[in-house]
């Protein structure tokens, strides 16, 4: 599998003028085609600010991320936005787009100055709708449907921009199990079909487990990165929760309470 993004002995934490503050170093980490990766750590413990440094919005303290063999902070705004798509939790902005033009957005790195969508950017749009389901919902207006829904769409978006890389910053917030299990499954089918490598952080431990490729755990100690049944073989979950009421039962894979 060929590489889209990786680090070279990554420190990631804040700089202020009093101090630093290192929330993890010496990170190699690597993002492949074609590969589901989960991201996952309690709360606090800095999986967006790792997400924000490996997409280049914030500094890293010290090493380099490579997307595409080039050093991420080498990239224009137009280029990193061909190449790497990012989909946040924040709430959309007020506004009267429609499914379909909300999707059209993720087009913009490829339109000219005014915005016009060519025929290939419509193709792009449709078939982002398509991989994702929802062209049912092409033309209501974002507002009138559910979270779940609303959540494909911003996947969608993001498939429409047509970048190798997907990093998405907890999808499943304010999900029921339904739909959290849809739109893993959704994940995982879309990685298979596209090819491209797709990144997410996670609380839902029990179903990443289960539907990623390779999983990324962040602990106070270490992050390591490997593929799920590795990673229950050599005890790397048995230390993400620092509670003696929290175990994981290695042979059911999943996290019990004691």
């Amino acid at each position: 599998m060929s590489t889209i993004l990786k680090t070279s002995n990554l420190s990631i934490g804040y700089k202020s003028k009093k101090e630093t503050v290192t929330i993890a170093e010496n990170l190699n980490l690597n993002l492949s085609a074609g590969k589901l990766i989960s991201l996952i750590g309690a709360n606090g413990i800095g999986k967006s600010t790792l997400l924000r440094t490996i997409t280049g919005i914030q500094e890293p303290l010290s090493g380099n991320v490579f997307l595409n063999e080039k050093s991420i902070n080498t990239y224009n705004p137009l280029d990193l936005a061909q190449n790497l798509s990012l989909v946040l939790t924040e709430k959309l902005p007020p506004s009267n787009l429609s499914v379909f033009e909300l999707v059209a957005l993720g087009r913009q790195p490829y339109t000219n100055w005014i915005g016009t969508l060519t025929q290939t950017d419509i193709e792009k749009v449709q078939e982002a709708l398509q991989l994702t389901q929802i062209e049912h919902l092409a033309q209501k207006k974002h507002f009138e449907i559910s979270d779940g829904q609303l959540q494909k769409v911003l996947i969608a978006r993001a498939l429409a921009q047509d970048t190798p890389l997907i990093i998405l910053d907890e999808p499943t917030t304010h999900l029921d199990l339904l739909h959290k299990v849809s739109l893993f499954k959704l994940l995982k089918k879309l990685t298979q079909e596209t090819q491209k490598c797709i990144l997410f952080s996670t609380h839902d431990i029990d179903l990443a487990i289960q539907l990623s490729d390779e999983m990324i755990i962040m602990t106070p100690e270490v992050i390591v990165q490997d593929e799920p049944c590795h990673l229950i073989s050599n005890g790397s979950f048995a230390n993400l929760f620092k509670d003696e009421h929290i175990a994981f039962d290695a042979e059911k894979g999943k996290f019990i309470i004691t």
